[in-house]
């Protein structure tokens, strides 16, 4: 039987080595063993997040970490500027009006993402604004933000920075301290190539500044308890023993392949999606597409649902449909994680094979060949 193949934008396929280390006995976190897995951790992830900078584990999804940014960043009644430009920018507006923040839209069509010179017009009238909300990689629509180019403008201002890098971080490019981000959120599921269970933040001494004024409710996301406690290689509650495990042999593999080779390879295999999907006569939906999730636009006369339907069921591999208006309009397909040519060709010829079966007329095998001729370049 023919192993189900995952190319969804999150959750990722899992190495083989991962997946084994989470059948290890269980052991007690309160103890030098996991400590010591812990502090491994802990420094590794500094180097995917590309910053000098804690990184905090979070039991959680990446939706606790971003919550938690908000919690211990923000006040009652603060300004914040939030992107609301696809599902995950929508999660912004959503925890920011959840916690009663003073809070300005910026709302763009899903089909592109935010301009920086969209966030400075903002910001200028808004030069109250405590912190900026936005997304690195909006996987429901395709989008990567310049987070870069926005960064300059933030660090001139008062705000801080936050990204939601859930689905980006350890895919494309993003270097916090360099580019001088006071904030990012990520998540395990994704980049990461682990099972779905931790969220990571990590921010400057500029947002742990602020975190120190911060006076919304908070309790199991409190980040002064989470860095009080990381300084001694521990949470303050039980953690994600089995997964923290798992995080440590993923770490070791990707610092091993490098930071630089594996936003190469992410462009690469998602290179080769493109290529193929476009010989095949199909149309992508974001005019700023990335390298975490191609968002391609159903063909005329095609139902969208079943295109994932019928490639998950009878084909096993496994792509993602459209989420809120785009459902049935859209179908995404992502090389994040442990993907590799392989997978790639196969997803290929599993599209082809699904729209040939659901009556839409292309060259058979003119979406492979272009993949592999991309793969070959």
């Amino acid at each position: 039987m023919r192993k189900p193949v995952l190319l969804t934008p999150g959750p990722t396929q899992v190495p083989e080595e991962v997946l084994a280390s989470a059948s290890l006995p269980i052991m007690h976190h309160r103890t030098p063993q996991f400590e010591a897995i812990f502090e491994e951790a802990a420094e590794n992830l500094k180097y995917i997040f590309q910053t000098e900078n804690p990184v905090i584990m979070l039991t959680s999804s990446g939706t606790g970490a971003l919550e938690s940014s908000v919690i211990n960043l923000c006040s009652p009644g603060d300004k914040v500027i939030a992107v609301n430009g696809g599902k995950f920018g929508e999660r912004w507006i959503e925890l920011c009006k959840a916690f009663h923040l003073d809070l300005v839209e910026i709302s763009i069509p899903w089909h592109r993402t935010v301009k920086p010179e969209e966030i400075e017009k903002a910001l200028k009238e808004n030069p109250d604004a405590k912190v900026v909300f936005t997304t690195l990689s909006e996987t429901s629509s395709g989008g990567v933000t310049d987070i870069e180019s926005i960064a300059k403008i933030t660090r001139t201002s008062p705000a801080l920075l936050v990204v939601d890098a859930v689905s980006g971080l350890g895919v494309t490019p993003l270097y916090t301290d360099k580019w001088g981000v006071d904030v990012v959120v990520s998540g395990s599921q994704k980049g990461f190539m682990l099972p779905p269970g931790l969220g990571f933040i990590t921010m400057n001494e500029r947002a742990q500044k602020a975190m120190e004024s911060s006076t919304l409710p908070k309790y199991y996301f409190d980040l002064k308890k989470a860095y009080k406690n990381h300084a001694k290689n521990t949470t303050p509650w039980t953690p994600a023993i089995s997964i923290i495990v798992q995080l440590n042999i993923a770490l070791r593999m990707m610092k091993e392949e490098g930071i630089e080779n594996i936003f190469t390879r992410h462009h690469k295999l998602s290179e080769a999606i493109r290529e193929g999907v476009k010989a095949l006569g199909l149309t992508l939906y974001n005019e700023d597409t990335g390298d975490c999730c191609i968002a391609v636009n159903v063909p005329d006369g095609v139902d969208g649902g079943k295109i994932v339907k019928l490639a998950r069921d009878k084909y096993q591999v496994t792509f993602a449909g459209g989420q809120g208006d785009l459902k049935g309009k859209i179908f995404r397909i992502s090389a994040m994680g442990n993907v590799g040519p392989n997978d790639v060709i196969l997803g290929l010829a599993t599209i082809e094979r699904t729209l040939a079966e659901l009556g839409y007329s292309f060259e058979k095998g003119k979406g492979i060949s272009a993949a592999i001729c991309s793969l070959s370049k």
